[in-house]
């Protein structure tokens, strides 16, 4: 009970301080590579209340009670996570800092903005891959179009307009990414539609007033189920548990087409591997427990496996993938 209500009060702004102080009461047996009686700052290069924010929650009491140090939970949003991950890059390397690190934050910012003040490879160590989430790409429930074909087509036939509009919740965000990777893949042409968040984006879909949009299950799913939006396609490589009868996009035609927006865990560069090899062992042990394993579900996740060199070879080559789409978008966020 008491760690649900620990999750529970995760989405609130203030619940950083109000964790912080509870972490600071774990026992602090001395244990492996972390003396007893320092802290170790787990950076959130978000706000309270989102995905990456919940899962740095989700995990830090558990690790800070197999490590038997706290683990406190430092938000520094701004810039799609730069903000954040630039601080993590110029701590020292000695295991008491980590980050939780993102497919905006690791692998697109690199190309989307033209100062950034860390490199995402060179600057941290891969530790653990948590999760990766699928998007769906949903249209209205009156629209016309109801395979990827449709959608296709019908973009073509308005290419003098620019194509059919399609809502995110910001420019650069994965949700625009995969326009853009669809775009790039299929030579069709799209208008984004930016928005401010995923509310206003869903609701404009929903009237009608946009053509589509891709997000998470966790945003479009009720809305799939009230039958208010119909679902066309996911962007991941496999099916979407939670929508069997969803083909991907794959399936639909584009072959090779796979896009998730992933969560991980980073450490600065030059982190000893013991340690990385420690913090990596903990952190698979609490991802493998079903209470967590039903919270990345719950998210719209697949939980991963993957070891910190497997993590590290995903996101060189998600660097180069993001690189390639954003130059031939041509999109810059500054």
């Amino acid at each position: 009970m008491q760690r649900r209500t620990l999750i529970k009060s995760s989405l609130a702004a203030a619940s950083a301080l109000l964790l912080g102080s509870a972490f600071a009461t774990l026992p602090a047996a001395a244990q492996g590579n972390w003396p007893a009686g320092k802290a170790i700052t787990y950076l959130v290069p978000f706000p309270p209340g989102g995905n990456t924010d919940t899962l740095a929650r989700v995990i830090a009491q558990p690790l800070g009670q197999a490590l038997g140090t706290p683990v406190v939970i430092d938000n520094k949003g701004g810039a799609g996570g730069g903000v954040g991950s630039a601080i993590a890059a110029r701590a020292p390397a000695d295991g008491y800092t980590i980050l939780g690190g993102t497919i905006s934050s690791h692998a697109i910012n690199v190309s989307l903005y033209a100062k950034l003040d860390y490199d995402p490879v060179k600057s941290f160590t891969p530790v653990a891959m948590l999760g990766s989430g699928p998007l769906v790409l949903v249209v209205p429930a009156a629209s016309p179009y109801k395979t990827l074909s449709d959608v296709l087509a019908a973009s073509k036939a308005k290419a003098a307009a620019g194509g059919l509009s399609s809502a995110s919740p910001g420019s650069g965000t994965s949700n625009h990414m995969a326009l853009e990777l669809l775009a790039y893949q299929t030579g069709v042409k799209f208008t984004h539609v930016p928005y401010k968040g995923s509310g206003p984006a869903v609701q404009d879909v929903i009237g009608g007033q946009v053509d589509m949009m891709f997000d998470t299950a966790l945003v479009v799913g009720p809305h799939i189920q009230s039958g208010k939006l119909r679902p066309i396609a996911v962007t991941s490589s496999k099916r979407v548990e939670s929508l069997p009868d969803v083909p991907t996009i794959a399936e639909a035609g584009e072959k090779g087409f796979d896009m998730g927006s992933w969560q991980a865990v980073f450490a600065p560069a030059g982190t000893p591997k013991p340690i990385v090899d420690r913090l990596h062992a903990e952190i698979m042990k609490i991802v493998a427990t079903p209470e967590v394993q039903a919270r990345l579900k719950a998210f719209g996740m697949v939980p991963s496996t993957m070891t910190p060199a497997e993590l590290g070879a995903f996101q060189k080559a998600e660097v180069a993938k993001w690189a390639q789409v954003i130059k031939a978008a041509g999109i810059k966020a500054d």
